[in-house]
């Protein structure tokens, strides 16, 4: 059974950070690269999925 990302956002570029985005509270920064077949990829540390804009149709219909 799959469950939904906890965050979901929408990226123009294919590499992107995410620290947890709540300051002190967050998570160490960490940079991932979107793979260009899948076009999502999910945080490891707070399962923050980053959609590229090209998949934001495609990736709905998997998840």
């Amino acid at each position: 059974m799959s469950y939904p990302a906890p965050e979901t956002k929408i990226v123009s570029t294919w590499r992107v950070a995410c620290d947890g985005g709540q300051g002190a509270l967050g998570h160490p920064r960490v940079w991932y690269t979107i793979p260009q077949d899948d076009g999502y990829i999910d945080c490891g540390y707070c399962d923050a999925r980053f959609i590229h804009e090209s998949f934001k149709d495609k990736v709905s219909e998997k998840t």
